[in-house]
């Protein structure tokens, strides 16, 4: 135990003697925002970095981002540390950028300088001593859930499958030899939830028929107004919905005519559903299609109805958080890590990977201000990038020191929802659904609710 210790006040050491490597990465990242499946000068500028350090990099090709793999050259466990590339939309920042509204209001430029500073650590002399198994380290885009019609155009050309980074990092394979994984997100103090809902997300076309406004409005079918008569009917569902399935559905309207004396022929609305468990979101989906397709009937008008997966709801493994809490007393002693016990309505597609291994999500501290709003900052750089490397480091030790006892323990108790990531695709596959909603026919209307 005394090897293990002094090995670990070393690299932590290490962490301290790379600060600026750190910073710099934080700042640069920070300056340079990219929303998801855009995040080129991220990725490559990381890429850099980690080749300095003497890395080999898998890189993703036609998207950004990539891992490196350190093999101890003992047999064992493979534990995966995250690093998410992609900012957000909030053009009211006094920071975003002025021409995307891209900003790093997520905080994710963070934990970009923490991945490089357990990476640089990592690459100390004797850093691998005493452990066994495999640490991959991964830089990987497109956790934010947004821009859906980008990115389901990148689904269509066939540049990707899945919205979230991570998912479509597990279908590209990168995934397939990990057993363990963690990341950390930066807030205003350490804590750590036991979870968050997950997404169904929906894009709608009302399809109505274009008429003049004033001359003859009786000859045209108002897509708006099925558009917002059908938002309205999905708000009358709420108080139906149970408090312990945390289901929200938040729509944005994105386009709902083109000119203001023609009756729009067409609106769009994209939204989520979210839910605590997959037959939560299911169900409440299917209802809020019910209420959606009712509006359309009601004014002889169509909907196309596209349900794709976004995120699994994530589910923090207790031996995860305990592994999370012993290494917080190595790394910083003077903190302590606060277990909220609750399940957070907010979502991640870390969420997807809790599904078939044991993973942990903790929030820790540096950050001031909303997440995703005009009042989000860094406030405190080293506390954001630089303790959760320490951390990071010590849970790696924790789990692949002593043969990785600690973290086959954590296998071995660890009950997956899928057996495999393959079983888990094929599941989500399944989601996908859509098309016209509505079949007109002789007088009789079908409706398909998916």
């Amino acid at each position: 135990m005394d090897a293990e210790v002094n090995k670990l006040e070393k690299l932590l050491k290490a962490v301290e003697k790379n600060e600026k490597l750190i910073l710099d990465t934080q700042k640069y990242v920070w300056e340079n925002p990219e929303t998801g499946y855009k995040e080129f000068k991220t990725s490559a500028y990381l890429e850099k970095v980690f080749k300095s350090m003497g890395y080999e990099i898998t890189k993703a090709k036609d998207i950004p981002g990539f891992y490196a793999v350190l093999d101890t050259g003992k047999e064992g466990p493979e534990v995966l540390i995250l690093g998410e590339l992609d900012s957000v939309i909030c053009p009211e920042h006094p920071e975003a950028d002025k021409e995307t509204g891209a900003v790093h209001a997520c905080g994710h430029n963070a934990q970009c300088g923490t991945l490089v500073g357990i990476a640089a650590a990592l690459k100390e002399e004797g850093a691998l001593d005493g452990l066994c198994g495999k640490i991959k380290l991964c830089a990987v885009p497109a956790e934010e859930l947004l821009e859906i019609e980008f990115r389901t155009g990148l689904i269509k050309e066939g540049k990707i499958k899945y919205y979230g980074g991570k998912t479509e990092f597990m279908h590209r394979g990168f995934f397939d030899t990990t057993d363990i994984a963690f990341m950390f997100h930066t807030d205003n103090r350490l804590s750590v939830d036991k979870g968050s809902v997950g997404i169904i997300a929906k894009q709608l076309t009302y399809e109505g028929v274009a008429a003049h406004a004033g001359a003859a409005p009786w000859d045209g079918r108002n897509a708006l107004y099925a558009a917002t008569c059908g938002l309205n009917a999905a708000n009358a569902l709420r108080e139906t919905f149970k408090e312990e399935d945390i289901i929200r559905f938040h729509p944005i309207m994105t386009s709902g005519g083109d000119m203001v004396n023609s009756i729009p022929s067409s609106a769009r609305i994209e939204s989520y559903v979210r839910g605590r468990t997959y037959g939560a979101m299911q169900d409440a989906s299917r209802r809020i299609n019910q209420a959606l397709c009712g509006a359309a009937l009601s004014l002889g008008t169509n909907v196309d109805i596209t349900d794709s997966p976004g995120y699994a709801p994530l589910e923090n493994s207790s031996e995860m958080i305990d592994l999370l809490k012993e290494a917080v007393s190595w790394a910083v002693p003077d903190e302590k890590v606060f277990e909220t016990g609750v399940v957070l309505s907010g979502s991640t597609d870390m969420g997807d990977l809790s599904q078939v291994m044991p993973v942990v999500h903790p929030y820790t501290k540096g950050s001031n201000g909303k997440l995703h709003k005009k009042d989000f900052c860094i406030d405190d750089p080293a506390k954001a990038s630089i303790e959760p490397a320490k951390i990071g480091l010590a849970m790696i030790y924790l789990l692949l020191w002593d043969n990785a006892k600690r973290a086959n323990e954590i296998k071995k108790g660890f009950k997956p929802n899928f057996g495999s990531i393959k079983e888990y695709l094929a599941y989500i596959d399944s989601l996908n659904v859509s098309g016209k909603r509505i079949e007109y026919k002789d007088g009789e209307a079908v409706i398909k609710l998916g």
